[in-house]
């Protein structure tokens, strides 16, 4: 089956050695996902999820069950106040905007202790010029760089911290950088730090790509807000549109009359038809982020012996999906995706070319062939096209299908006389 689908009997003996010698690994992310599934369905059962909650609302969406319901499951699930989980909110980069927008005022101060954000927060912060932004309304922002060794600079964040710090916004997931994932652990001890300094600043978390990779959320050790998408992990594949905001209640009504406008809040918003996707794709969210993740681990191991760093490493613990994996040419990049893109059940003939995105400050090329359009915890790969020339891998809703993208990446590097040693 794999060579009628393209791969050579050495790509595929290199898979099959490596996926072996991984079998530990792989059994305890089986065990992680078991304990976020008894998370995931203690939540549901608490709040007596009945078929009632997948009917649809249209129009304002007034007293929508299955809504509000699956809004108190994300509360649960992450043990917060409340939740904002809307298929109004289209993306990551618009939940965290949304937060954003909603809790500052002019004069106040975003503060940024892990370094540079991901490139398409830069033009919602106003770090790079653009209509609407936060800077335009009269909110400032600062970052702390990480030390050298990628730890936090404790220091740095005390002194940066002042009277018109309101918001702390802290990464989880590494972007388009080769840094590091902080762990659940390292953002409670920086959360712990920066409110002994001031504590009624807001610590908020960009969560994605990291949910239900570890047994506990930020909001677990101290984080004021959790922001993702669900066309990422907590999706699990079927959302098909859709964001969440989690935490203390105060923050979170923010939100809602932010998303929606002041006096209406969170009674309005139809579901529209997709409250059974998003019950369903939670609920099968933890198996399907244990799948991606091994599909990170075997990456790494399948990559790093042929000479090509990758963060995480090959043995590092982990704390989200994505694997960087530099490559260091362009050229490299690009066989990488097209590997990706050819391994995909959708799309498969298409062919991926770097172009000029919108939010992004290079060109960027992007693989997925996804069942839903930017669906990240499909099986993807992309990467800005730019020195050191990383591609950032993610996803796969099975980890058969995560092996065989992989290996499938690994083929076009081969094909094209891209591989350390090659002529």
């Amino acid at each position: 089956m794999y060579q009628s689908l393209g791969i050579d009997e050495d790509i595929y003996r290199l898979g099959e050695t490596t996926a072996a010698a991984l079998a530990d690994r792989f059994a305890e992310i089986d065990r992680t996902a078991e304990i976020c599934q008894m998370k995931v369905i203690a939540a549901m059962q608490k709040n007596r999820v009945s078929t009632e909650c997948f009917e649809t609302s249209t129009g304002y969406g007034y007293n929508d069950l299955g809504r509000d319901t699956l809004e108190a499951v994300y509360a649960d699930v992450f043990h917060t106040e409340s939740a904002l989980v809307r298929a109004q909110i289209t993306c990551g980069t618009h939940a965290l905007s949304l937060a954003m927008a909603a809790n500052l005022r002019p004069g106040d101060e975003i503060l940024s202790p892990v370094g540079k954000p991901y490139d398409t927060l830069e033009q919602v912060i106003g770090i790079v010029p653009a209509p609407g932004s936060l800077r335009e309304f009269g909110i400032t922002y600062r970052q702390v760089e990480l030390l050298p060794d990628n730890s936090f600079d404790f220091d740095g964040i005390k002194a940066a911290i002042n009277e018109h710090t309101k918001l702390i916004e802290i990464q989880r997931s590494k972007g388009y950088l080769t840094r590091p994932t902080f762990s659940v652990a390292q953002i409670g001890e920086l959360i712990a730090f920066i409110k002994g300094i001031k504590p009624d600043v807001i610590c908020m978390v960009d969560n994605c790509y990291g949910e239900f990779v570890e047994t506990i959320e930020p909001s677990d050790v101290g984080a004021d807000l959790v922001v993702g998408s669900l066309i990422k992990n907590p999706g699990g594949g079927l959302a098909p549109i859709g964001g969440y905001i989690a935490g203390k209640s105060e923050y979170v009504e923010q939100c809602a009359y932010r998303l929606t406008s002041p006096g209406l809040g969170r009674e309005v918003g139809a579901s529209l038809g997709v409250s059974r996707s998003f019950y369903q794709g939670l609920f099968l969210a933890p198996t399907v982020v244990a799948s991606a993740l091994k599909g990170a681990i075997f990456a790494a191991n399948l990559y790093e012996p042929l000479g090509f760093p990758c963060v995480p490493n090959a043995t590092e613990e982990r704390h989200d999906i994505i694997q960087a994996v530099t490559l260091g040419s362009p050229e490299r990049v690009v066989a990488f995706c097209k590997g990706i893109q050819a391994g995909s059940p959708v799309d498969s003939y298409v062919v991926p070319e770097p172009w000029a995105m919108p939010g992004y400050h290079s060109e960027v090329i992007m693989a997925a062939g996804a069942f839903y359009q930017g669906s990240s915890i499909e099986l993807s790969a992309d990467g800005p096209i730019e020195p050191p020339y990383a591609v950032y891998f993610q996803g796969g809703l099975t980890w058969a299908h995560a092996k065989f993208g992989i290996l499938m990446s690994l083929q076009k590097l081969k094909d094209a006389g891209l591989l350390p040693g090659q002529a």
